[in-house]
């Protein structure tokens, strides 16, 4: 009986209820944890770039061309927590979009794979390369956040800094990663977190 007058009350009081999500709902800028990348397919492929899998997303609009992201935080207050970016591939506009889009991938794998940014040994710049962007699909990697305003003038929250091997906060962020994975070596899916692949893709 208590649930049926709670469910009814649920309906006519409006005390209880979750504050809407607004600006103040916002991840706080400058929070750190450990993230999963998730790239959404859109189907767009172009085999002479190496764009295959129908990972690449097209705008019909700008011609422009990204991977749409959705970055997921597993660790600390704000763990489930979603986050949507775009990672550039290619912008009509110039070169700098596509430029920042290489970086962004450079770091997460740095991150991911625990390589040094100033490693340039061969076992590094191995680990650097992927088969397709499906080894970045769940990627695990420490990131900071930030905040900053859309083209609607709404604030919302970005991956500001990928936290690589050479900050002191890496290790303990990526000592989550380690423990979740029980040392089995099994993230879920996605790249490895170890050196250069080796597996077939699937």
């Amino acid at each position: 009986m208590n649930n049926d007058n709670h469910h009814q009350a649920a309906w006519s009081d409006f005390n209880d209820a979750d504050a809407q999500q607004g600006e103040f709902n916002l991840i706080p800028k400058g929070t750190q944890a450990l993230v999963r990348m998730v790239i959404k397919p859109g189907g767009h492929d172009d085999a002479s770039k190496g764009w295959t899998g129908g990972y690449a997303t097209a705008s019909d609009e700008t011609g422009a061309v990204f991977l749409s992201c959705e970055f997921v935080l597993l660790t600390g207050p704000f763990a489930k927590r979603k986050i949507w970016s775009n990672v550039g591939l290619h912008s009509n506009k110039g070169p700098t979009w596509a430029q920042m889009g290489r970086s962004f991938i450079k770091a997460v794998l740095n991150s991911s794979r625990n390589i040094h940014p100033d490693d340039n040994s061969p076992e590094a710049q191995r680990a650097r390369q992927i088969r397709s962007f499906g080894d970045l699909d769940g990627a695990e990697f420490a990131a900071r956040i930030g905040i900053e305003k859309d083209g609607q003038g709404e604030y919302r929250n970005i991956i500001r800094l990928v936290i690589e091997p050479d900050h002191k906060e890496y290790v303990d962020l990526m000592q989550a990663k380690l423990q979740r994975d029980g040392g089995t070596g099994g993230g879920s899916g996605g790249a490895p977190a170890t050196a250069a692949p080796t597996s077939a893709a699937q």
